[in-house]
């Protein structure tokens, strides 16, 4: 009968370089090597039964990025507690304010910035980029639709609030992605509860439609009927994105009731789908029609 592998408490969860653990004498250099291991990268090893994931890549290269850089970027994002922002495939992102230099291993990007105390941190080595300094950061990055997309999602998940934001890029000096950010927080609303929200309301502001109320709160006198995720208040016409959690067990009966209630108060629903984005003139050719 096989034992099993050595696993001191002390190293229980967590991401380590190996050359201290053997030099400490908590493993030996064969215990190090045994299955209760996995390595992430050269001397950093991990508990083999933690899930692998973009936070557990970022904590592995905290240990080895210089000391006075900090994660930034969308491994900040995660950080910070947007945890979808990054996958485990994407690269750790690292801040590197100037003069410092790396020339690091694969899997990681590397920015050169001036960080001017925008740090947050847990523990001496993990150390990331402040919300509003990641929320920035990212809306300097193109294409415009994406960095909308990641604002809104940082907003509405609590991270970031948008006037914060907004007055840190409206002082930005002029630099390398200030107009572009000037325009992505125009353009963001915190509203959307999901990326393709944001991309419908996109459409709908490209074009010469009026603007809708973003998630709208509709009553029938005193009484609450539904939030919807854009209406058109004096035509009593909403529209919906109808995701893919539509299909999840009850929701059908769930989305039924809920238009029946819309219906009785006297509103009209337009529904949207992925196809619907992808053909976007159709859609607000349609829209035009309904809101005449």
């Amino acid at each position: 009968m096989s034992r099993p592998p050595h696993r001191p408490e002390l190293l229980d969860g967590r991401v380590f370089r190996g050359t201290w653990a053997v030099d400490s004498g908590v493993l030996t250099r064969n215990q190090l090597r045994s299955s209760a291991w996995r390595r992430l990268r050269e001397d950093v090893y991990v508990d083999a039964r933690q899930p692998d994931g973009h936070l557990l890549h970022a904590r592995a290269v905290s240990l080895v990025m210089p000391r006075g850089a900090a994660l930034g970027g969308r491994t900040a994002a995660v950080l910070c507690g947007l945890t979808d922002a990054a996958g485990p495939t994407d690269p750790v992102e690292v801040v590197l304010p100037p003069p410092l230099r790396w020339d690091p291993a694969p899997g990681i990007q590397v920015r050169s910035a001036p960080l001017a105390g925008d740090v947050v941190g847990r523990g001496p080595f993990l150390r990331w980029t402040t919300p509003v300094r990641t929320a920035v950061d990212l809306a300097r990055r193109g294409p415009v639709e994406e960095a909308v997309i990641v604002l809104d999602r940082l907003v509405a998940s609590g991270v970031a609030e948008l006037p914060a934001v907004r007055a840190a890029v409206a002082d930005l000096p002029r630099c390398r992605g200030s107009r572009l950010a000037r325009e992505v927080v125009a353009l963001a609303d915190g509203l959307a509860e999901s990326p393709q929200e944001t991309r419908l309301r996109l459409v709908l502001h490209a074009s010469d439609l009026p603007d809708p109320v973003a998630q709208y709160v509709v009553r029938d006198g005193r009484a609450f009927v539904a939030r919807v995720d854009f209406a058109w208040v004096a035509q009593r016409l909403a529209l919906e994105y109808d995701g893919i959690w539509h299909a999840e067990p009850g929701q059908f009966r769930r989305d039924r009731e809920r238009l029946n209630r819309l219906t009785a108060a006297g509103w009209r629903v337009v529904f949207v789908t992925a196809a619907d984005l992808r053909r976007p003139e159709l859609l607000l050719a349609r829209l035009r029609a309904e809101l005449r």
